[in-house]
């Protein structure tokens, strides 16, 4: 039986300023969580309807009433954990950088996430307005990634000015990215999903670059963000695949 001090912990790490006040996220679902208790870090408890086998001390076995009272999806996952949110990492500029200014969709983030996961993109760099990656929503849209990509949340224009790796944006009025050779250190600037890249980073941007339409009409107005970013980081990408 849960407690009205568990559930209302649990609930209340809905909201950003909760999960920064007690330093706890909440991941759900059986494969979500197991990934993230193959990782570093900190499992701070498992609700569960169906037996982890871990620490008894930090798993609790509910019913299926309790597990829809603490979740946060429609159909709730046979499992509900809340782990601690780790301590910032000192970003590594050395190598690709996908920076993101104000993200606000949680699934946009937590796609882009899984995609720097994929293509070996080792620093998520993020604008103070992109959404919090410890969303519960970002979480669920990662699937595990969240572990294996460091994701800091800076002032943009200062990170990008203090680098010295050659800053790339994606624009609409960008050169063509198919007929450019691109570097494979540097950094990928996305923007806001409706307003693009704001000005102030704009004026950082060495090279602007474009996904070019191929519609006879054309009259798609742009790609979904999350899109534009695989598309853009496989060609990223290309010049480390002739190497093997």
């Amino acid at each position: 039986m849960l407690s009205k001090s568990q559930i209302k912990l649990i609930t209340s790490l809905k909201q950003k300023k909760y999960r920064q006040q007690y330093e706890f996220f909440v991941a759900e679902g059986v494969k979500t969580i197991k990934e993230l208790l193959q990782s570093n870090l900190e499992l701070h408890k498992l609700y569960t309807t169906e037996s982890f086998n871990i620490d008894a001390k930090l798993e609790v076995i509910i019913s299926d009433s309790d597990l829809k009272r603490i979740s946060f999806l429609k159909t709730p996952n046979k499992a509900l954990a809340v782990f601690k949110i780790p301590k910032t990492k000192v970003i590594d500029s050395s190598g690709l950088i996908v920076a993101l200014d104000a993200i606000r969709d949680p699934g946009n983030l937590g796609t882009i996430i899984r995609l720097c996961d994929w293509f070996g993109v080792k620093e998520l760099v993020c604008s103070a307005a992109t959404v919090d990656c410890f969303n519960p929503k970002v979480i669920q849209a990662t699937m595990g990634s969240i572990t294996r990509v460091n994701i800091s949340y800076v002032d943009l224009v200062s990170f990008i000015k203090e680098c010295e790796s050659p800053v790339f944006g994606a624009f609409m009025e960008g050169s063509n990215v198919y007929s450019k050779k691109l570097p494979e250190n540097g950094i990928l600037v996305m923007g806001n999903e409706a307003n693009g890249v704001s000005k102030e980073v704009e004026d950082t941007i060495i090279e602007k670059i474009s996904i070019p339409r191929f519609g006879t009409l054309q009259a798609t107005e742009s790609l979904n963000v999350a899109t534009a970013t695989a598309i853009l980081l496989s060609e990223f990408r290309r010049n480390l695949v002739v190497k093997f």
